[in-house]
């Protein structure tokens, strides 16, 4: 391999900017191609973060033996075939979460890794913001001694996307499966990963996409269509872990809430902590109760460096340097997670493992 990584991204839609802004600040990496059924939009892109290739198709990109790994910022009903074929076409893989649409999906590209023996990271990339590796530290040092539980919501009051988005073919759900992976996956790392044992779950489609809203902005996919929407709006579950621990989760991609909000909160026997909105840690010293505030750079969630140190990660582990915090066998667990409260609020019933 070449001391710098060779990349191409996959997938030229909104999310692939972050991946290739990052790709182009890192000196170990080098942009080689950019990929998209949209020729112009793939064009566009890869003029502007110094990419020389251009493909429409991304078997002929996987072809080029110029090309050492690939980011997948394609929709979640392709990211399964898309990495299978990166990953045995010998390219290290960055795949945007989820990881896939189904459990049979995730089975089957935790296969292809074993098979290639190449580097697939999940992009869960809250797991390698700043805030999330400061806190680790303090957990791992058993500063809030055992976990037993968490929170994690995230409830937009207008804000479906449209578009794939609301598409369950090429989406796989709505806000549970876009929102929720990332609230109830950065929970579940920092709780230590324990192994889900059951879940019980609800989807609710009450208020559609609320296209006739007006006076509002929000987030519009490129291919909105307002006509347009089979996924959730709501849902809500309780997870519970082998260990007794258990994960309370809340999301939406629209409600009849005052505000936005996001929140992860995750409760021990010695201290509890937040980290969403911004990190802060509660503990108990003498008697008396302490909130503890850090005093770091960025309290909350920065997107731009979460995505920075995400890339930065993925590029050391495919050069050998370290291992991905994020492997193919978390991107598993989490799909059984995820369908389980799928199924679970189709059957009405909780879901066991």
């Amino acid at each position: 391999m070449t001391t710098s990584l060779r990349i191409a991204v996959i997938g030229a839609g909104s999310i692939s900017s972050v991946h290739l802004q990052a790709y182009a600040n890192n000196p170990e990496a080098k942009l080689v191609a950019v990929c998209d059924k949209n020729e112009a939009r793939a064009r566009e892109k890869a003029e502007r973060f110094g990419a020389a290739q251009v493909y429409t198709d991304y078997k002929e990109l996987l072809a080029d033996p110029n090309i050492d790994a690939v980011s997948i910022c394609t929709w979640n009903n392709t990211h399964a075939e898309i990495s299978i074929a990166a990953l045995d076409a010998g390219k290290h893989v960055l795949c945007e979460k989820p990881l896939c649409k189904t459990v049979a999906e995730a089975k089957l590209v935790e296969e292809a890794v074993r098979r290639s023996g190449k580097v697939l990271q999940v992009g869960f990339v809250r797991r390698y913001a700043d805030n999330t590796q400061i806190l680790r530290k303090f957990i791992e040092a058993g500063e809030l001694g055992d976990i037993y539980y968490a929170k994690a919501s995230c409830l937009r009051r207008l804000g479906n996307p449209g578009g794939w988005f609301s598409d369950i073919e090429k989406s796989g759900g709505g806000p549970l499966i876009d929102l929720g992976v990332h609230v109830i996956d950065i929970c579940w790392y920092l709780m230590g990963k324990p192994k889900v044992k059951s879940v019980s779950g609800n989807t609710y489609r009450k208020l559609g996409n609320r296209a006739n809203i007006q006076n509002l902005a929000y987030y519009q996919a490129a291919d909105y269509d307002p006509t347009l929407n089979n996924v959730e709006d709501f849902s809500n579950a309780l997870i519970r872990f082998e260990n007794g621990a258990s994960l309370a989760v809340e999301v939406s991609f629209t409600l009849h809430a005052l505000k936005d909000e996001i929140g992860v909160k995750i409760y021990g026997d010695k201290g509890g902590a937040e980290i969403e909105p911004e990190l802060q840690i509660i503990t108990e010293k003498y008697d008396t109760i302490l909130n503890v505030t850090p005093q770091v750079d960025q309290l909350g969630f920065d997107v731009v460096k979460g995505f920075s140190n995400e890339i930065a990660h993925f590029v050391s582990s495919c050069q050998g340097n370290t291992e991905t915090l994020s492997p193919v066998e978390d991107g598993l667990e989490m799909m059984k997670i995820l369908c389980g409260i799928y199924e679970s609020a189709a059957k009405g019933m909780e879901v066991q493992f």
